[in-house]
């Protein structure tokens, strides 16, 4: 079990990460569509802000 997960970080891990940026990067953009949760948004994801 131990072997599966190391080989399935070391395959997937640089993908979850580009994911996770790409992800953050539109959430920083956008706001809620509901007006009871927008979510804190971590100290470095001002750094991708477009405007």
């Amino acid at each position: 079990m131990k072997n599966f997960m190391r080989s399935f970080v070391l395959k997937f891990g640089s993908t979850i990460a580009s994911l996770a940026l790409m992800i953050t990067a539109l959430n920083v953009n956008t706001t809620c569509c509901f007006f009871s949760h927008q979510s804190k948004l971590p100290k470095g994801a001002k750094k991708l802000r477009k405007f």
